[in-house]
């Protein structure tokens, strides 16, 4: 028998097994987001009303916010690893679904399956790579892995560029299966990638199911895996010495608050912008918008690679201040570049970068500050309902003009930046290398 302190499990070094987990996340949210942002696309493929059109920007979240209730409870009973299997069988039968998909029902049918997965995946593979990634990279593994939603919404874009060329029903035709084949294909090579993946340690100890975490770590880090052997790795700190505190529960209420908060106004801010813009302003637009908005945010995600050097918290502070400031310029100036697109190109891309590195931040920042036998739970709820109040915003905008709608975002970030302040003055320092058990307060 072995008897490793999990806790030093954090300081293991990064192997092979750790790559393949790592493209297995990345992978994992691109595909959310491919799926997520197909609503936008899809809004084209049969003819409907304007109030249907609004019905399926309004499905993403939806069902998205459905698989994040379920999974997140789901994970904390039965495991992260367990789950994420679990998701993608519901993928898989989404996706052959849509293959087939030349109806509007069918197609939301077909939406609903893979957005339930899509919620079920974000939320777990959140939750599990922060307890599965070693310290010295959980803050630059996160954000890159929270960048692969760039990457799946950049891939759909230029998906859906290309196979614009063809017109009338066989570009739908053509864009649909190409969309449902990639689908497929990312299924099946997440399969492959998460046969060597662990369980949560950190889950097997707090659920005391000691042999399997026993056989967990030799299968990971290989039989000669010894608590002595691990020990040598990194000195005793002092912090690890001291009395682990409890974090009380007025705190727990305020951390989840402002988690809402920021989580709220970033996936309005983006979605209103990335989605819901061209469908509202400029339909001829929409895979063109979804592409540079995307690609901009993938490109400058990349300085998420910092992360495990600088403070989360101004992190945090910055990057929304960023988004808000650039907003508001965006929408005073509409009168002006709607009169020179090639501003507004401009604009877009400036925007899309700074709320990128907002979003890297507050997502992974909301699934590190829970402790590990509710963090499945507690990151859901807080998704659930941040997610939740984009769907009516999709309504409250829809016959506002150019202006009114981009200040309205503006103002929704500026709500965003009052919950980043108030967790730069009163919240946990989750950044600068520090472990997941200090992030949570567990240690």
């Amino acid at each position: 028998m072995i008897n490793v302190n999990v806790d030093r499990l954090g300081e293991a070094r990064w192997t092979q097994k750790t790559t393949w987990m790592f493209v297995s996340f990345v992978l994992g949210l691109a595909l959310e987001s491919y799926v997520f942002s197909l609503a936008s696309i899809a809004i084209y493929w049969v003819s409907m009303p304007k109030s249907l059109g609004e019905l399926l920007l309004a499905w993403a979240p939806i069902w998205l916010i459905i698989g994040i209730i379920i999974a997140g409870p789901f994970s904390d009973r039965y495991g992260r690893k367990v789950t994420l299997y679990s998701t993608l069988a519901l993928y898989a039968v989404g996706g052959i679904i849509l293959f087939f998909s030349n109806t509007y029902v069918l197609i939301l049918i077909s939406l609903a399956l893979m957005l339930m997965a899509g919620g079920g995946e974000m939320n777990s593979i959140m939750v599990a790579n922060h307890e599965l990634m070693p310290r010295k990279h959980r803050g630059k593994a996160s954000m890159m892995i929270i960048n692969g939603i760039n990457f799946g919404g950049t891939v759909l874009a230029i998906l859906a560029l290309s196979t614009s060329a063809v017109t009338g029903k066989a570009a739908i035709s053509v864009q649909r299966d190409v969309v449902a084949i990639a689908v497929l294909v990312v299924v099946a090579i997440l399969f492959a990638t998460r046969v060597s993946m662990p369980e949560s340690f950190l889950w097997l100890q707090k659920k005391g199911r000691i042999g399997e975490l026993e056989k967990t770590i030799k299968a990971y880090f290989g039989p000669e895996i010894s608590a002595e052997a691990m020990a040598a790795q990194v000195a005793e700190s002092d912090e690890s010495r001291k009395p682990r505190p409890t974090v009380s529960a007025g705190y727990l209420w305020f951390t989840m608050i402002v988690m809402i908060v920021i989580a709220a106004a970033n996936t309005i801010g983006f979605g209103l912008m990335a989605y819901a813009l061209a469908y509202a302003f400029f339909p001829h637009l929409q895979p063109t918008i979804l592409a540079v908005f995307e690609g901009a945010g993938f490109i400058i995600g990349f300085l998420g690679l910092i992360a495990d050097r600088v403070s989360r918290k101004h992190f945090l502070f910055w990057s929304f201040l960023g988004t808000f400031v650039m907003t508001v310029i965006v929408g005073v100036t509409t009168s002006v570049w709607k009169h020179d697109m090639s501003l507004f190109w401009i604009f877009l891309v400036i925007l899309a970068g700074v709320n990128s590195l907002c979003y890297l931040t507050e997502d992974t920042v909301k699934a590190e500050v829970w402790p590990t036998v509710h963090r499945g739970t507690l990151t859901a709820i807080a998704r659930f309902i941040s997610i939740g109040l984009y769907i009516p915003t999709i309504y409250i905008t829809a016959n506002m003009s150019t202006t009114h709608y981009i200040l309205f975002n503006a103002g929704v970030w500026f709500v965003g930046l009052l919950a980043a302040t108030a967790w730069l003055i009163w919240g946990r320092e989750t950044g600068r290398g520090v472990s997941i058990q200090v992030a949570s307060g567990e240690a």
